[in-house]
Formats: C-alpha cells, sequence, structure tokens
C-alpha cells in the first residue's frame, strides 16, 4: 500500500512491524517521531490496529495510518478507519495530533485526504464522532467537509457520504470532501 501524500503531510499505512512499535512506544532506527509522539491515542489506535490484523488479517488500505510531516518526516500523529467498509459501504474514522503540532491545520488537512481516499475507494458514508466538549475535533471535521448528524448527551456525530447522480436526485444534499492530494 503506498503512502497518501497531501501539501504538508504523509500518511503512512501502519504495517504490523510499524504498529507492534508504536504501541510499545519504541521506534526503531528509521522511525522518525517527533519528542511527544506517541500520544495516549496513538497507542490505542496502534493496538486496535494489531487486533484487527490477529482477528481478520491486515485490513489496509482501511485501517491506521501514521501522520507524517513532509517537512522533515516526523510522525505527529495517527489518523485512520476502525474498520474496513461494512456491507453499506460505510466506515467510521478516528484521528488525533500530538500537542506541540495542534491548530495548525494539520488534522482536518490529513482527515481532507483520507476522506478523498475513501471517496476514491468506492467508500459511500465515513462517520465520525467528537465529545461535546471536543470543539477543535467538531471543527476539524467540519473543515474536511463533514456535516453534523447528530448529536446524544455526550457527543456529536458527522458524516459525509458519496452517492451517484441518480441517488442524489432522490436523497438529501451532501457535502463533497475537497482536495484530490489535497491542501
Amino acid at each position: 500500500m503506498n503512502d497518501l501524500v497531501t501539501e504538508r503531510l504523509v500518511l503512512h499505512p501502519l504495517n504490523q512491524e510499524e504498529a507492534e512499535r508504536i504501541a510499545a512506544g519504541r521506534p526503531d532506527d528509521a522511525d522518525r517521531w517527533a519528542p511527544d509522539y506517541p500520544t495516549e491515542g496513538d497507542v490505542k489506535g496502534a493496538t486496535d490496529h494489531l487486533a484487527q490484523c490477529a482477528s481478520a488479517g491486515d485490513p489496509q488500505p482501511f485501517g491506521a495510518y501514521e501522520i507524517r510531516r513532509r517537512a522533515d518526516g516526523c510522525a505527529i500523529g495517527g489518523i485512520g478507519f476502525h474498520r474496513p467498509p461494512d456491507q453499506n459501504g460505510t466506515v467510521t474514522i478516528g484521528y488525533g495530533l500530538i500537542p506541540s503540532v495542534r491548530g495548525q491545520g494539520y488534522a482536518a488537512e490529513a482527515l481532507r485526504g483520507l476522506l478523498a481516499f475513501a471517496e476514491a475507494n468506492g467508500v459511500a458514508n465515513v462517520k465520525g464522532d467528537a465529545d461535546l466538549d471536543n470543539i477543535a475535533s467538531q471543527r476539524v471535521m467540519m473543515a474536511a467537509g463533514m456535516r453534523q448528524v447528530g448529536e446524544d448527551d455526550r457527543v456529536k456525530y458527522y458524516e459525509i457520504a458519496w452517492t451517484d447522480a441518480a441517488t442524489d436526485q432522490a436523497s438529501t444534499p451532501i457535502r463533497r470532501a475537497t482536495g484530490g492530494s489535497r491542501g
């Protein structure tokens, strides 16, 4: 599986060995990690990826990705699909960045890249959620073209869907992800 490249980032699909290093918090000589990488969320994502590999095989290209800056190659976070698309073509996403790089638009850029990849690979619907108090994550999903579709007492739910022209006429309006190789 090839890396997904955006204007400032590389989304590198994790293999099992890379996920094991992230889960253990121990890079090898080839890894370039920013000082505060991996976060607890990155470790959880790598652990979930390893569990998916053990139970159903490597889920790539619908698995976990390491977010790397193109400028220096350093890993700064993670993004990915929780599972491969279901029978309806729906996937759920998650993402996170190290604290030192937040607020620079990297999360929205990475998410737009992943959404463009999903659309190009036949995914019909991408879902995500954010805690009510996680305004930054809500803004990331909206900046990437997702729309809020629901809310409960603790979480806001977001999604983006793609349909063909025939289906579009019979459904409610949707937003499309922007950017091919992203920006």
